[in-house]
């Protein structure tokens, strides 16, 4: 098996392999080129996107700069508006259903590691290296996450949800609620 099948499988994996490495220095050019383009070129910022995602639905608008890790993991549906600084670690699939707005400086991740250093830190002849993990984070249509929300791994938000600004989601959210705060809570049905 792959590393990029353990990770994608959840399983402890190996980010310095070089499929993944490979898929990471692929991602830095397509960023860098997105990152820095002029704002009216909307065809080439749509065909940089493109190339970037795994799927990306008409009328999807990010606010540069934006960062990941891969790109290729990630998949955002039509109508969807990305604010400035967003952070995305896409070591595992990240779907965002269509209509949602995401809040500048929102960071999704979906790595994790062992909590004991002897468990995480891993030696051998080539020097040292961390064991990590990832599971998928799917957020559904018609969602606003305020900004500076951070998403943890394996996260579900359901559709209509509104997350509050500043909020830490721990826990998974259903459809048609406000939720806010850290930890994340639900506040009331919408």
């Amino acid at each position: 098996m792959t590393e990029k099948q353990k990770m994608l499988n959840g399983e402890h994996y190996n980010s310095r392999d070089p499929e993944l490495l490979s898929m990471y220095h692929h991602a830095r050019k397509l960023l860098k080129a997105y990152n820095t383009l002029d704002a009216d070129l909307n065809e080439e910022r749509n065909r940089l996107l493109s190339d970037l995602f795994e799927n990306k639905g008409e009328g999807v608008w990010i606010e540069p700069p934006f960062f990941c890790d891969y790109g290729a993991l990630i998949s955002v549906g039509e109508n969807t508006f990305i604010n400035t600084n967003c952070l995305f670690l896409d070591n595992n699939k990240i779907t965002i259903g269509k209509n949602g707005l995401i809040g500048p400086f929102v960071q999704i991740y979906t790595a994790e590691h062992p909590l004991k250093a002897s468990d995480r830190i891993i030696r051998n002849k080539n020097g040292s290296y961390y064991l990590t993990s990832s599971k998928p984070v799917a957020i559904g249509d018609n969602v606003w996450i305020g900004g500076n929300t951070i998403i943890l791994p394996g996260i579900t938000i359901g559709n209509n949800v509104t997350v509050g600004a500043g909020s830490v989601v721990t826990k998974n959210i259903p459809d048609n609620v406000l939720a806010f705060g850290n930890p994340c809570q639900i506040q009331k049905k919408l």
